[in-house]
């Protein structure tokens, strides 16, 4: 089931369980930086958004730590965006 096909209510328990993944990963450091990004952006997100961001709380702290905090690193396909994003919004 996608995002779009989700009732109000289904919206609000994924965006509160993707919330709580993005706060609890496991490393301080992505809980907040993951954290934060997803307290301030999921109640906007829905459909494809929802969905990729679901996605990205699925990749290890590692692989997220390298792809945010060191440019060089190769991002894993398709999360380019999102990447940008949290580097946006986080100033990096």
């Amino acid at each position: 089931m996608t995002t779009t096909d989700c009732e109000p209510s289904d919206l609000e328990a994924r965006r509160k369980r993707a919330l709580f993944r993005a706060q609890h990963r496991g490393t301080k450091e992505m809980d907040w930086m993951i954290g934060r990004y997803a307290l301030a952006k999921l109640p906007d997100m829905a459909g494809d958004a929802l969905d990729h961001f679901e996605l990205l709380l699925a990749v290890s702290d590692p692989d997220l730590d390298a792809w945010i905090f060191k440019p060089a690193s190769t991002i894993g396909p398709g999360f380019e965006a999102v990447i940008a994003d949290i580097r946006q919004f986080h100033a990096l």
